[in-house]
């Protein structure tokens, strides 16, 4: 579904990524690993077109991202940081998205009833604690059913209940066939959701493996340690 082929990219001195390679299916839930610096940001910045790769390119189903910006459509991104107009009610943003996305057949508003936003739609803003907006931009992220969801560092700021509905739903969207590229620094959050573990350092991608590879590799069940070992290793 997403194939990045060779792909690297150079800030001035800084080379943060070098000649990556990865392919990404439907179905499959992708932790995308690694310490600071690593490259993951730049590499999802390039599969969302907002960094062109000096060399290599991407692809979104079998056709190069460079000619084909509407690909963008089908996938759904959840910022680590969202920012929206103070001034907006959190009913404002999703009628602004709605009529953005107007050519956009069904909406799923799942999210939207679990956080219980519907009883906040008044609400600025401004006003809303951290958590909250990470909600809303979970929302977002689902709204428009898109193929693909890339989510960076989706549970930070979330209290444990709504940590779990969310968890449920990115299951059940990877159950019906989609792709899940989850970022995290909480590698415990992310145990019970992955299928595959790509682990990128100093610009360069190290591993593209199984979760159960990368627990037979380390002898780890848990992520949290498997990827320690990793690193200790490197």
């Amino acid at each position: 579904m997403i194939i990045a082929s060779n792909v690297s990219k150079q800030f001035g001195k800084l080379k943060a990524l070098d000649n990556v390679s990865v392919t990404c299916r439907k179905g499959e839930c992708i932790a995308l690993i690694g310490p600071n610096g690593s490259g993951k940001t730049t590499l999802i910045k390039s599969i969302l077109g907002m960094v062109v790769p000096d060399s290599g390119f991407i692809t979104f189903n079998e056709k190069n991202i460079l000619h084909d910006w509407k690909y963008r459509e089908q996938i759904g991104y959840m910022p680590q940081i969202g920012r929206y107009p103070d001034n907006m009610t959190i009913g404002h943003v999703l009628d602004m998205m709605k009529d953005i996305r107007s050519n956009s057949l069904q909406t799923d508003e799942d999210l939207i009833n679990a956080f219980k936003l519907n009883e906040l739609m008044h609400k600025r803003m401004r006003t809303l604690s951290g958590g909250t907006t990470q909600k809303v931009s979970a929302a977002l992220a689902f709204l428009f059913d898109p193929a693909v969801l890339i989510l960076d560092e989706p549970t930070a700021g979330l209290d444990p209940v709504a940590s779990e509905i969310f968890k449920e739903k990115i299951i059940t969207e990877m159950q019906k066939g989609k792709l899940v590229l989850i970022t995290s620094h909480v590698l415990s959050d992310l145990d019970d959701l992955i299928t595959q573990v790509i682990y990128m350092q100093d610009g360069q991608l190290r591993f593209h493996k199984t979760i159960e590879e990368l627990r037979n590799d380390t002898g780890e069940e848990k992520l949290s340690k498997a990827i320690a070992n990793v690193m200790i290793k490197n």
